[in-house]
């Protein structure tokens, strides 16, 4: 079945892209939705029912539903900032999520959030170089990527601290994630929006949830 949720979510994730690229917005925030329903089913079949197991189902929870609201965006171009910002904002929910389920095994927090600070700082000056937003997409922006940043130096953190198939697995998922989230950003507040680049997003996006949903076979 884990397989079946695999390919089924690589497949629908294709086709969104497919439908996306075609303007045909409505039909691709529903196969966006059921892609994202994929990882989130795998999470739940994975899921071995601890704490830290529930708020990663959680944080795939939630995950779907930004995927579903950062679409709809385009279904109402009018709304589509607000809408964009409620999306964001729902993201940064599931990452509290995956932060609040790692951060208990950490041995060396202080490291992680000194870690986090500082190269969410470098990376916002490089990307704010790169792009043009307005005043609150920025402040989002930061508030948002320090999140992700913070949850990959919990997870490398814990990876180094204490080697395991779920800690290699789940900080690669999050690495992933943040490349995701950085591309997806230099392809909507660069100079030109590019349809590789929104490819890559995509896959991105997606591998590293699935690696997250999948972290969960060997959490113990």
């Amino acid at each position: 079945m884990k397989f079946i949720l695999i390919i089924l979510c690589a497949a629908l994730a294709a086709v969104f892209l497919l439908q996306e690229s075609r303007k045909k917005y409505v039909p691709a925030v529903i196969l966006k939705g059921a892609a994202s329903l994929c990882f989130v089913v795998l999470g739940l079949v994975n899921s071995t029912g601890t704490h830290t197991a529930k708020l990663i189902v959680a944080g795939l929870v939630i995950g779907c539903i930004a995927d579903v609201l950062l679409n709809l965006r385009m279904v109402f171009e009018k709304k589509g900032q607000i809408i964009f910002l409620v999306g964001i904002l729902v993201f940064l929910t599931g990452h509290i999520m995956y932060l609040a389920a790692v951060m208990p095994m950490s041995s060396n927090a202080v490291i992680c959030i000194i870690s986090g600070v500082i190269l969410t700082a470098l990376l916002m000056i490089w990307i704010f170089r790169q792009i043009t937003a307005k005043t609150a997409f920025k402040i989002f922006g930061v508030v948002y990527i320090g999140a992700i940043m913070l949850l990959n130096c919990f997870a490398v953190g814990n990876l180094i601290a204490a080697p395991s198939t779920f800690t290699g697995i789940f900080a690669l998922g999050a690495l992933l994630f943040l490349v995701s989230d950085i591309v997806l950003i230099l392809n909507t507040f660069g100079k030109e929006t590019k349809q590789s680049l929104r490819n890559t997003n995509i896959s991105l996006y997606y591998a590293g949830q699935i690696l997250i949903a999948l972290s969960l076979i060997f959490l113990r």
